[in-house]
């Protein structure tokens, strides 16, 4: 079915929304201070553990907005981000890199694809080439954005599915650059729903009717992660890393047998704790146990400049209130670190129900909250910072 020539751009429109309000920061593991009590001089008070060095993942960044981003990291005691939104080589990369070298080792840029290639035939290799030059000006890895799929037509004015053939040269360079590739297909269920009261999400998607997948002419839910898992295994030696938490945490079953199957499959956790904090607090804990190496920790906070407003892993009408700002950052971490019951998820207008906490041992909360970052990344980062 022929559709607009220009759909995709509607993807990329959104993406500059995280961005005008954007960027994202941490649960962090900060320790405890002990009481204020004093402890005889032969029982001196235990050392509190190191803060554990924390990396995320996630985080659409304005070139511009690298001065707030810095406030945020001392004020909130995270480390270092991956801005996934660098850009086309050709357009917003080089400041995008320039901004990252200038941080103070703050941050490491991913590109994105050379959409509008896909405008005429043979737009894989052209896509491709555009990739290396990415490389080449500092980018280390590659964002796909949900447009692949739902947005983004081919020569022939038709949806380009997530595993199109033509895109397996791009894919495979990924894999000779050894840049992982964060890719984004589908959206959460509801998004396919009408936009009503019935509708979970109808905070959501009223602030964003266009957000809506209802009564488009795209594939669906099932179909957009069936293409993603034949992308997966038809590129063994690409490191993907599927986010928001799979493109799945309505069905975190399905996720794990994802895993288990493709040893090049990662996931990060951005935007959807309030949906994975809905599950049974001992099934998500033992969903982290058994993939304690393959899950990133991200948020999808945006930040640019001031005075746009923060982008909690959504956003509704008006900005995000110092409160809920947080309340972001809190119940982050409360939920990975705590066996709290019924709490505020981190981003209320994805959803007016209360979460529970998974309560994650110090050894795993160290490798969701930067060691797997650094190996899948390559990143020459501490384990931990002084307090």
């Amino acid at each position: 079915m022929a559709r607009n020539r220009r759909p995709w751009a509607r993807w990329l429109a959104g993406t500059a929304l995280l961005l005008c309000g954007a960027l994202s920061v941490w649960a962090l593991v900060r320790g405890t201070k002990g009481d204020a009590t004093e402890t005889p001089s032969a029982q001196p008070a235990p050392t509190a553990p190191e803060r554990l060095f924390v990396v995320d993942v996630h985080v659409p960044l304005s070139s511009r907005g690298i001065p707030r981003l810095t406030q945020l990291t001392q004020r909130y005691g995270f480390d270092h981000v991956v801005n996934l939104s660098g850009g086309h080589p050709l357009d917003n990369l080089p400041a995008q890199v320039r901004a990252a070298r200038a941080s103070g080792g703050r941050v490491t840029v991913f590109t994105s694809l050379a959409y509008e290639q896909a405008e005429a035939p043979g737009y894989g290799p052209r896509m491709a080439k555009a990739l290396r030059l990415a490389h080449e000006q500092g980018a280390r890895g590659l964002k796909i954005a949900k447009a692949l799929g739902l947005g983004l037509p081919g020569p022939d004015g038709r949806l380009i599915p997530v595993d199109d053939p033509e895109l397996d040269i791009v894919f495979e360079t990924a894999a000779e650059l050894k840049m992982p590739v964060a890719i984004h297909s589908g959206d959460p269920k509801a998004f396919w729903l009408p936009i009503d009261t019935k509708n979970e999400r109808y905070a959501e998607l009223s602030a964003h009717p266009g957000w809506s997948q209802y009564g488009q002419d795209v594939p669906s839910f099932d179909e957009i992660l069936n293409q993603l898992e034949r992308r997966v295994a038809r590129h063994p030696r690409t490191t993907f890393v599927s986010v928001h938490f799979g493109n799945a945490a309505e069905e975190p079953d399905r996720v794990a047998r994802a895993l288990r199957k493709y040893p090049n499959l990662y996931i990060d956790t951005a935007a959807r704790i309030p949906e994975m904090g809905r599950h049974p607090p001992e099934k998500m804990r033992a969903f982290f146990e058994e993939f304690q190496d393959r899950i990133l920790f991200g948020s999808d906070l945006g930040v640019g400049p001031e005075p746009s407003p923060l982008f909690l892993g959504s956003s509704g009408s008006e900005p995000p209130t110092p409160e809920e700002t947080q309340l972001f950052f809190t119940a982050t971490r409360r939920y990975f670190e705590t066996r709290d019951e019924q709490f505020a998820h981190p981003t209320p207008i994805q959803g007016s129900w209360k979460i529970d906490g998974i309560g994650l041992s110090r050894a795993i909360l160290k490798k969701l909250y930067g060691e797997n970052a650094k190996r899948v990344l390559t990143l020459d980062l501490p384990d931990a910072q002084p307090r």
